[in-house]
């Protein structure tokens, strides 16, 4: 074991531990990034199974800022480097996996990375004194560290307990040839992406498929959460709702038993009463998603894992719970927003990454979360408010989870940029007798019940300032606290181009609501 105690060592090199680490090299710190396979972003290698992206590239948006086209960009890790900008890799707006591949590549190398490669963790404890972590790889290197960041991603398959689920294939090694079904009767269990992307590839050859899953398919149009079915994997609902010899099963299964060269499925329907059927099949496919793997996690550093035990539970910095300095990137972190937001994916967590790398250097360097002062008038502090969400990339990508922080303490005003929601009073402001103010970008009150495309369906008003806060679709909302107390709440009025920058709709208003709950301190 080295006597070299790491500030920072960071367990793979995906999309979360290389923007972890660009921001650590750029700061001097000393970390390493260490990653099993060997090349960066070694999940894209195998996933999607499919090789299409489901993450939008939009190279042409018709704006030259680069923050404001980082809304369409869901693919790029943040730098300020304009050519490790991922839409300069791919024109299509559904990317193929190989070219996330090449991009992560040239990203490590470009920001000069140190990552060490072929450095499987399998293990990580917590030892001496001095509190520090000590990390152990397959080739016995071992290595110590004073925190440790977890950017694996979920890397084990989620395998439901079904008796008899050891009869089915994973999606993670089922073929992809859609001859190798021809003429078969095939059920996949799980109705996210990964199974509808599974039968959509089977449509034309395979004689029978059934969807199955207990709970209702949810549709992101819909629900605005990208992780639920997206339009570019459901070509299959039409083959089921146009009578095509397929079917989407609500319910559960129940058990899966060998039969000759098949399989006899045991199936219990949501819809009929609970009414039970055996159906055979040919092919049985599990697509029921991934898990965390806390396998390497010695006792006194194990983290204490949530929702089924697929997720490390979290504090607001990102933080395990139950094991202090243990901190995760990337996907892990969707604990936080699970199925609201998109800290599960590469247009979310970059800037939750970005975040934790804040909340470190707040912590351990003395290094204040980075702000701006601003003249504490009413109207400079809108101009402030609606500059930002007009352009803002981090509050759009990461909707009710990250916001901006707007501190009026007596005659001094401060604006910060992208705190997580969380954090504003854990972290970054005390509960002291000053006015602090969140914006945050958020959908409205029960929006996922609602469906966009039904006109009959009664809807706020473009612009209508008096029903603001009933508005279904994105619009920055202002929240007042003082002493950690909510006061009060403004919603600035949806607009259809994204734009709240008119004086009497959006800017009047909200200037009206500063100078009134700031008190006397607001000019």
């Amino acid at each position: 074991m080295t006597d070299r105690i790491l500030d920072c060592l960071v367990i793979g090199a995906g999309p979360a531990g290389l923007q972890l680490g660009r921001l650590l090299h750029e700061q001097g710190r000393d970390y390493l990034i260490l990653e099993e396979g060997s090349v960066p972003g070694s999940f894209f290698t195998v996933y999607p199974r499919h090789r299409r992206l489901i993450s939008i590239n939009k190279p042409h948006t018709g704006s030259r800022d680069p923050e404001f086209n980082l809304r369409m960009d869901w693919n790029s890790l943040l730098s300020p480097d304009p050519e490790l900008l991922f839409t300069r890799y791919s024109e299509r707006y559904f990317p193929d996996a190989d070219d996330m591949v090449r991009y992560l590549a040239d990203f490590a190398d470009r920001s000069a990375l140190h990552v060490r490669y072929g450095s499987r963790v399998t293990e990580v404890g917590r030892e001496g004194e001095d509190g520090c972590f000590t990390v152990g790889d397959e080739r016995g290197r071992r290595y110590r560290a004073r925190r440790v960041v977890v950017a694996t991603g979920v890397s084990r398959p989620y395998v439901p307990e079904i008796p008899g689920i050891e009869h089915a294939e994973q999606y993670a090694t089922v073929s992809v040839r859609p001859g190798d079904f021809t003429d078969q009767r095939v059920l996949i269990i799980g109705k996210g992406n990964s199974a509808l992307e599974t039968a959509d590839n089977l449509v034309e050859t395979a004689a029978v498929i059934h969807v199955a899953g207990p709970h209702s398919l949810r549709l992101a149009w819909q629900s605005h959460f990208v992780g639920h079915l997206r339009a570019v994997n459901n070509n299959f609902l039409d083959t089921y709702q146009l009578k095509s010899q397929n079917a989407v099963l609500d319910g559960t299964v129940q058990r899966i038993e060998r039969q000759g060269d098949g399989y006899l499925v045991r199936f219990s329907f949501s819809r009929a009463d609970e009414v039970v059927k055996e159906l055979r099949y040919d092919r049985v496919i599990a697509c029921t998603g991934f898990r965390f793997d806390a396998s390497v996690f010695a006792d006194g550093a194990r983290p204490r894992l949530v929702i089924n035990d697929r997720f490390p539970e979290l504090t607001s910095a990102y933080e395990s719970v139950n094991v202090p300095g243990l901190h995760f990137a990337g996907t892990l972190t969707q604990q936080r927003d699970f199925k609201v937001s998109t800290s599960g994916f590469i247009h979310g967590f970059r800037y939750g990454t970005r975040a934790l790398h804040r909340i470190l250097e707040q912590r351990h360097h003395d290094r204040p979360w980075p702000s701006r002062e601003l003249p504490v008038k009413a109207g400079d502090l809108a101009e402030a408010v609606v500059e930002r969400v007009n352009r803002t990339s981090a509050l759009w990508q990461q909707f009710g989870v990250m916001a901006d922080v707007l501190v009026v303490d007596g005659g001094s005003a401060r604006y910060y940029e992208e705190v997580p929601v969380g954090y504003v009073h854990e972290g970054l402001v005390e509960p002291r007798d000053a006015d602090v103010f969140t914006v945050t970008l958020e959908y409205g009150p029960d929006h996922d019940k609602v469906d966009p495309f039904d006109i009959s369906v009664r809807r706020v008003a473009q612009d209508a300032v008096g029903t603001a806060h009933d508005a279904a679709y994105l619009h920055p909302v202002v929240r007042h606290y003082r002493r950690g107390v909510l006061r009060a709440t403004h919603h600035l009025a949806e607009n259809l181009e994204n734009e709240w920058s008119s004086a009497d709709v959006h800017v009047a208003p909200l200037r009206a609501f500063l100078a009134g709950a700031a008190r006397a301190s607001v000019d």
